[in-house]
């Protein structure tokens, strides 16, 4: 999820340009809840609220309104319980952009708060991770990193740079994916890779 119109379904990338939707993804726990079901797959609402340790009926509410947008859909029953309701994400990659958005001051403030939203939920991860860095072992803690680059960019350097690095990241997300199908299970866990890149002055 990145702050990149409906794709037709998990794979394809979904940009979001109408204030209703963006609105509805950027509640705090709406963002959780979407980020959680990316990462986990299919789940179901009872599952839902012990991951983001909140009440059923809450996430259950919050899970419609994801829904009525088009961010997630219905999947199918993944017990013996038909009477489940299992969820998904309608789509791997949600992106939104400053451009659809900067005609209206709520569009603008809207899509910054919804920004805002998202890096304070990857820094809430990230330190997660620092506060549990001592249980993943010496090998994670020698494969993770936390850097910052800087470089004297036009606007179309930085827009290649940035396609060039997502490129990438998508290539070992293919790697993964199709290792993982074919039984290679052993030591694979799942990865952040959080990418902000922005011009600056002093």
């Amino acid at each position: 999820m990145d702050d990149k119109q409906p794709g037709p379904g998990p794979g394809e990338p979904r940009r979001i340009t109408d204030l209703g939707t963006l609105k509805a993804l950027g509640h705090p726990l709406r963002l959780r809840v979407y980020g959680t079901l990316r990462v986990s797959g299919p789940s179901t609402a009872s599952q839902l609220a012990s991951q983001v340790d909140e009440a059923v009926s809450l996430v259950s509410y919050h899970l419609r309104k994801l829904a009525e947008h088009g961010l997630i859909e219905e999947a199918d029953v993944q017990s013996e319980d038909a009477r489940e309701r299992w969820w998904q994400a309608a789509q791997d990659t949600l992106s939104f952009r400053h451009e659809d958005f900067r005609d209206t001051p709520e569009g603008a403030a809207t899509h910054a708060a919804v920004v805002r939203s998202l890096i304070t939920y990857r820094q809430e991860q990230y330190e997660a991770y620092l506060d549990q860095q001592e249980a993943w072992g010496a090998e994670w803690r020698l494969a993770a990193d936390q850097s910052d680059f800087l470089a004297r960019l036009n606007p179309a350097e930085l827009k290649r740079l940035n396609a060039e690095i997502h490129a990438l990241v998508r290539t070992y997300e293919e790697q993964g994916k199709a290792a993982e199908a074919a039984g290679d299970t052993e030591g694979r866990e799942n990865v952040a890779v959080h990418l902000a890149s922005f011009p600056f002055r002093l």
